[in-house]
């Protein structure tokens, strides 16, 4: 009687304490699932290949993580209020931080300032001047940019001539800096060259932008340079210049990928493009994010851990790295995205 007491006693505790392994086991995978730190990523326009290549970043940083999921979201035009209803929709899915390219910042800082009294952390990229934000995010000093922009510009005329100048949007902060330096910068160099007409708003559509080279063309049919800033300006002035048969008499140079304008760098069509690397940009966004969900900080001088933001600067919640790019029809080949 003692020993099948014994052997009853014994199955029993092997199931109590096999049950109370299973609880155990459960409660350490919730731990962990309750650990694991939510990042939303909301880009411009979704679909475009500049977005596609920070999402490769993303990715990569997420896999490198894994106490951090990310996911990332984009609307369908270039739209501000479009993309601060996709900021509201997510903010309700009670993520834990959030990256933003911001459309329009003036649309957007009522959003973001409602993500914020949510708990939620936001870094932008290409928002240096968004009200509201933990961090923006800059591969490097926006005037310096486009100061380097008006020099390859400027270079490649000759020192003189008609150009026109591109941003994405009117409202968009990163372009309007560009710009602004750039003819500043020329200004002060380069008094021989002269800016015809306004800042042209391609709405980050290469199709817009062809157009409105068109009319250039016509309005001013000495014009000789132009400078874009959204990654499809170049491709759509690049295409207008191509079929007017004016590669060889006019300069074209602006922010774009490979796998955008390829094409025409390779029929001089578009002289050089210049970049930061997306796929740099979006890890950058995510470490930034992971060190806020862990009470750290970024300060100056830190490594982010990335490629182009080893050793950044950060002042006024700016932090900006020195992460551009130059490509010509000669070095392309270096470059697959």
């Amino acid at each position: 009687m003692k020993n099948a007491f014994s052997a009853r006693h014994g199955v029993r505790a092997i199931m109590l304490a096999g049950i109370a392994a299973f609880a155990l086991g459960a409660s350490q995978q919730a731990t962990r699932a309750d650990d694991q730190k939510t990042l939303a990523v909301v880009v411009k326009v979704a679909g475009d290949p500049w977005w596609a290549r920070m999402e490769v970043g993303l990715n990569e940083f997420a896999a490198a993580n894994p106490g951090v999921r990310i996911f990332m979201q984009g609307v369908s035009q270039a739209d501000g209020a479009l993309q601060a209803q996709l900021i509201e929709d997510i903010i309700a899915q009670k993520v834990n931080a959030l990256g933003i390219v911001p459309i329009s910042p003036q649309t957007l800082e009522p959003v973001i300032a409602k993500a914020r009294e949510a708990g939620i952390k936001v870094v932008t990229h290409e928002g240096e001047t968004q009200p509201t934000k933990d961090f923006d995010v800059e591969a490097f000093d926006n005037a310096d940019y486009g100061r380097h922009l008006m020099e390859g510009l400027a270079q490649r005329m000759g020192g003189e001539g008609e150009y026109a100048v591109f941003v994405g949007k009117l409202t968009n902060v990163s372009h309007n800096q560009w710009v602004d330096a750039a003819i500043e910068y020329q200004k002060q160099k380069y008094p021989n060259m002269k800016l015809v007409g306004d800042k042209n708003e391609s709405n980050e559509d290469a199709a817009t932008a062809y157009r409105k080279t068109q009319e250039l063309l016509v309005a001013y049919p000495n014009i000789k340079g132009f400078q874009g800033s959204s990654s499809n300006d170049a491709v759509g002035i690049g295409q207008a210049v191509e079929e007017a048969g004016l590669q060889d008499k006019t300069v074209v140079v602006g922010t774009s990928l490979v796998s955008l304008a390829g094409n025409l760098l390779k029929t001089g069509a578009v002289d050089e493009i210049s970049f930061w690397d997306p796929k740099d940009a979006g890890k950058a966004i995510s470490s930034v994010a992971l060190r806020l969900l862990n009470g750290e900080t970024v300060k100056d001088g830190d490594d982010l851990g990335v490629g182009g933001y080893n050793k950044v600067t950060v002042k006024d919640n700016v932090i900006k790295g020195a992460a551009w790019i130059d490509v010509t029809k000669d070095n392309m080949g270096d470059y697959n995205f």
